[in-house]
């Protein structure tokens, strides 16, 4: 989606350019070419503007914050000494991407990051040509960038390919697997491991940059050719020769970097370095560069850097509202009403409560303690809550495991992550009838991150995998008690069970304690006589809204809070299909094989002469970045379209007001 500036004046914000914008050196850059014509002692100070230009404009419009302030001297020296957007380079995870962004045209459109019609707050391929790959889920960029050096040996071409992975992204397992690949094809590819105390431990002294140095230096690595190819004619004292110097090296580095495993992959590799040295930056980089086998740099770099309030604060500060620049603290006015609970805070204490009695249920999370709430619950019981990392394959078989002896493990995993460990899900848990409970926060629409982080696909993949259930709760103390019933009825304990819920605040509910759900059943929460609206999870408030709509011009719906995709309330189906001749139902997930397609499927079996069912959900789009509210009243998600396509579906008012009601409105 390119950016839309008809939607963005941009009269309030400074921009970065030389007609106003005081900056002495970004003024001037809009694309890296512009970057590479200042001499090189100029870029530490261009670094120094970047990150100025990204804590002004990100301080007062939101966003992932701390990442990228931590890459910022790594991405200015990467734009400096490689060709891009030739090279390419691979950044991973996306939300540090914003230094890139400033660099590469589009600082003036920064304001408008992670807003509907704005830039995406991620790497996106039809944003920019220089973003060479884009995702929003991490661990990614190593194997992409093997793909595209393998189809530049194939096709002959000649450029650098640079993955730059980090901010926990080494804790997922896709980042090994594409590692050992490449030390199998030995491609000329370079890998910058960004650590920032988020996945690999630093080990930063004055020796281990003095061997570095060494070690990339051309001398050496001409030297080191030399005794090889020299070696190879000498025989068996060659051999011995050639595995003495190799033990030499290799005992110096493993004695003084943590680099062993990588070079044991097949790479050769160098660091750690200081990643806000940007001349140490640029002169290491410009030593690998031609290096013609697989490169691993390993730079250490502290999230927040340069910004005191997030150097102390990381996990705060990753990603931000708008906020003071000058303390750090948020700019967002306090409601006059204090607001329902976030539907994570509302799931992190219910595990508290499940956790207290009963001994046997742990919470499992994939470097999302916070997004989750089970920060709640492991702030009271630490030992109950299990951080895998970024590793949401792992974290499923992990809980099969756990299932295998006794225990009652709860996934808590985003919706649209979960999708990374649909194979773990089918083949580990539901096809051994293992007991996992799966918590799918972020479903729906997730708002500001976009389709990458959409949780619009899990009705519609869990409910295709055999004997999972697959329910989402219609408010807060719905999802207590699908939480409580997951964990402790006879009913659910078969296999595998989900439950999603959406991003934000509940609805406000009173807070009651939890109690057992029958297993597929849903509630009749309006009746009606024109037409029947069956809803799931977060569409159903909003049914109930659109019925009262709809009453208003004369149509008397019915609305059902289905709460179960699998297994459907037949019963209920049935009698729906008995009393009317127009249904709708509604959700917040993909058309395609979600909630909808599971009515249609068992109606079309059953009662397909006599019942017309339309589908309202996802259409068959990736839906872009924008407020919660923006995003469900675009589609017709919202009170007003449920309302509309309602009556468009049964021909309202073409068809003329039901005779029932022609009385009330009459004396009305």
């Amino acid at each position: 989606m390119k950016f839309n500036r008809e939607l963005f004046p941009s009269e309030s914000f400074p921009k970065a350019s030389s007609t106003g914008f005081p900056y002495k050196y970004l003024s001037g850059i809009d694309t890296p070419h512009d970057l590479r014509k200042l001499p090189r002692e100029a870029i530490p100070a261009v670094a120094d503007e970047v990150r100025e230009f990204m804590v002004d404009t990100i301080t007062r419009v939101g966003g992932h914050f701390g990442a990228g302030l931590g890459v910022v001297e790594l991405t200015t020296a990467l734009h400096y000494v490689f060709n891009t957007p030739q090279d390419r380079i691979v950044i991973d995870t996306g939300h540090q991407g914003y230094p890139h962004k400033i660099l590469t045209g589009r600082k003036n459109e920064l304001y408008s990051i992670r807003q509907k019609g704005g830039l995406s707050g991620f790497l996106k391929r039809d944003e920019s040509e220089y973003d060479s790959f884009g995702a929003g889920h991490a661990t990614t960029s190593i194997s992409a960038a093997l793909g595209m050096a393998t189809a530049r040996d194939l096709k002959g071409e000649d450029y650098n390919v640079v993955a730059v992975i980090g901010d926990g992204a080494m804790t997922g397992g896709l980042a090994y697997e594409a590692m050992n690949n490449c030390g199998i094809q030995k491609r000329k590819i370079l890998v910058v491991l960004n650590d920032n105390n988020m996945s690999i431990a630093p080990n930063v002294w004055a020796i281990s940059n003095y061997f570095t140095n060494v070690f990339a230096s051309p001398t050496l690595q001409k030297l080191r050719e030399k005794v090889i190819d020299v070696t190879e004619q000498t025989g068996e004292f060659g051999d011995r020769f050639r595995k003495v110097a190799q033990k030499l090296e290799g005992g110096i580095k493993a004695v003084i970097t943590p680099g062993m495993l990588f070079e044991s992959l097949g790479f050769r590799y160098f660091g750690p370095v200081n990643g806000h040295n940007v001349p140490q930056l640029i002169k290491i980089l410009e030593l690998v560069k031609d290096i013609e086998t697989p490169v691993l740099l390993h730079i250490t770099t502290q999230k927040g850097k340069g910004y005191a309030p997030a150097e102390v604060d990381k996990q705060f500060l990753h990603a931000i509202g708008k906020i003071d620049k000058i303390t750090g603290k948020s700019l967002a006015k306090k409601p006059e009403i204090t607001p329902p609970p976030l539907y994570q805070n509302v799931f992190g204490q219910a595990m508290v409560e499940i956790c207290e009695s009963n001994p046997h249920v742990v919470g499992i999370t994939a470097a999302m303690p916070d997004g989750t709430g089970l920060n709640i619950l492991s702030d009271k019981m630490p030992e109950r809550v299990i951080d895998v990392g970024i590793a949401e394959g792992h974290g499923v078989t992990f809980a099969a495991g756990m299932a295998c002896e006794g225990t009652v493990p709860v996934v808590a995993i985003y919706s649209s992550f979960l999708q990374r460990a649909f194979d773990h899900i089918a083949h580990d848990v539901a096809l051994q009838q293992l007991h996992v409970v799966f918590a799918l926060d972020r479903g729906g629409l997730a708002g500001a991150d976009g389709p990458t982080h959409h949780g619009v696909l899990d009705y519609a993949y869990l409910r295709i995998i055999q004997g999972m259930v697959v329910m989402a709760p219609k408010d807060e103390q719905e999802l207590r008690d699908m939480l409580y019933s997951a964990v402790h009825s006879a009913e659910f304990k078969k296999g595998p069970v989900s439950l999603r819920y959406p991003r934000g605040n509940s609805i406000g509910v009173e807070i009651k304690p939890m109690k057992m759900l029958p297993l597929g059943k849903s509630e009749t929460l309006r009746k009606g006589r024109d037409v029947a609206i069956i809803a799931i999870g977060n569409m159903v408030h909003k049914s109930l809204k659109a019925a009262e709509l709809l009453r208003e011009e004369g149509i008397d719906a019915e609305v059902v809070n289905a709460r179960f995709v699998k297994p459907l309330d037949t019963a209920m189906l049935d009698d729906i299909c008995s009393r009317f001749e127009k249904i709708v139902t509604v959700e917040d997930g993909q058309i395609q094989g979600g909630f909808g397609s599971a009515v249609l499927e068992y109606v079309g079996t059953k009662h397909n002469r006599n019942v017309d069912v339309l589908m309202h959900g996802i259409p068959d789009v990736y839906v872009e970045h924008g407020t919660q509210d923006e995003l469900w009243t675009e589609l017709g998600l919202d009170a007003d379209g449920i309302a509309n396509v309602v009556k468009e579906h049964i021909g309202f008012p073409q068809r003329g007001i039901p005779q029932h009601l022609e009385m009330e409105l009459a004396v009305k």
